[in-house]
């Protein structure tokens, strides 16, 4: 009985060594972060007050951008497929891009790396990836792909095959209850809910939710802040640019909401938001910013068609106030997210991009020093082009050269012959660059 208190000891002692492994254990694995990543349809960045827009009212985005990082320089392609294909596979155009509508079967996307990593993984939102019959057949056997078949769990989705309404009396397919069209009710507020359903299932995490948006693509129509709202009847032709503040607006509420419920499910510390456009304003909106109009270029290789915001968010992770001068691209996303993932990069990622991940945290990193765009756009009257860009050059495959600081909207191209010495370092290094991405040696 004396050696008792003895063996009190040893199991304390012992349990202490226990807790004390354990501890370090997850010191060494801290839980993995919760992603959502937000694209916004036909966005471009002049449109927030963040970065100097005045047409709109964006108070919770530009919240988010106070608290966490603006990026000045983020690059899309200047088209809704192009850029969506780009950004879920890390890759150029050029290598897998096969057709307006259509994502191929056959590539990995960021949500099966996603998967791989442990995530649960939602998308809501806008599809348009899986195609119609007839876009089927322009591509011939390697045709487009459903949500489960490009890495997610669960979907709430509008256009998987069908269109009908995005707005009001929405048209959507979701993996619970398949494709129902609901009366009275708005599309976008029935996606966040929905999101909202999802992170209160999977709270402990971690998980993966993408949520391209329908907002604030045409038709231009009232939302439900609009007193006209519930006589608007969904099956009209209306499509009128009036709408499309409160369009804008309505977008920004429904960001708020989705940071809300992170705040409300006590995750907001250890959820990483993105906030991109998918590209540049439609060109039948005029927005001021910085006191002068622009009017938007969806479809075109200019700034107005392809510059658009990215704001990140990571509460205690991001310095708040952050302005993050570095050029991206839509390659980049999917290195970063595998980073923010797992923590590191994989020798196997199938990537064109370069991971911002390190510069979220504020880390001394490489930026890139020029970005890359090679646009087959495959719908509408759209011009294909190729071209490499910095902050302030901009050369096209077909010798259009341009200073994109003096003429932004590349209405007189430069004689590359009388440029100055100096500057043929760096006009080389264009041409390597688009030699190096030929479509003919992908």
């Amino acid at each position: 009985m004396k050696s008792l208190p003895f063996f009190s000891f040893v199991l304390t002692a012992l349990c202490c060594i226990s807790c004390a492994e354990k501890n370090k254990s997850l010191a060494q694995h801290p839980k993995k972060p919760n992603i959502i990543l937000i694209m916004a349809d036909d966005l471009g960045y002049e449109t927030l007050g963040v970065y100097g827009g005045s047409s709109y009212n964006t108070p919770y985005l530009d919240e988010l951008a106070h608290e966490g990082m603006r990026f000045d320089h983020c690059y899309s392609t200047p088209l809704c497929t192009p850029s969506r294909v780009q950004i879920m596979t890390g890759k150029y155009n050029f290598r897998n891009y096969v057709g307006f509508g259509l994502l191929d079967a056959k590539e990995k996307t960021f949500g099966h790396y996603m998967q791989e990593a442990g995530y649960k993984t939602l998308i809501t939102g806008k599809w348009q990836l899986l195609g119609n019959a007839y876009q089927q057949e322009l591509a011939g056997s390697r045709v487009g792909s459903t949500p489960e078949q490009a890495g997610f769990d669960d979907y709430c989705l509008w256009q998987i095959d069908e269109r009908g309404s995005r707005y009001k009396d929405p048209h959507l397919s979701s993996k619970q209850n398949g494709t129902q069209t609901f009366p009275g009710v708005y599309g976008p507020d029935l996606f966040v809910e929905y999101m909202e359903s999802f992170m209160e299932a999977n709270q402990n995490g971690p998980m993966f939710i993408y949520y391209p948006m329908v907002l604030t693509h045409d038709p231009f129509v009232p939302t439900p802040n609009n007193s006209s709202f519930d006589r608007f009847d969904s099956t009209s032709k209306v499509n009128d640019t009036l709408h499309f503040a409160e369009m804008v607006n309505y977008m920004d509420y429904l960001i708020g909401k989705i940071v809300r419920k992170t705040d409300e499910l006590k995750i907001r510390e250890n959820t990483l938001i993105l906030f991109i456009g998918d590209n540049g304003t439609d060109t039948d909106v005029t927005s001021i910013i910085n006191g002068e109009a622009l009017i938007g270029d969806k479809g075109n290789t200019t700034n107005a068609g392809t510059h658009v915001p990215l704001i990140a968010n990571w509460k205690g992770k991001i310095k708040a106030g952050s302005v993050n001068e570095n050029l991206i691209d839509f390659t980049d996303f999917l290195p970063t997210l595998f980073e923010t993932a797992t923590g590191n990069l994989s020798d196997t990622l199938q990537t064109d991009g370069h991971s911002f991940y390190p510069q979220l945290l504020g880390k001394e990193t490489k930026a890139r020093d020029w970005i890359f765009c090679d646009y087959a756009p495959n719908w509408g009257e759209f011009q294909a082009r190729r071209y490499v860009q910095n902050k302030k050059w901009k050369l096209y495959e077909n010798g259009e050269f341009y200073n994109l600081e003096d003429d932004p909207l590349e209405k007189d191209p430069l004689d590359i012959a009388e440029q100055p010495d100096a500057l043929m370092p760096l006009v080389q290094q264009f041409i390597k660059v688009l030699k190096t991405y030929n479509t003919k040696n992908p």
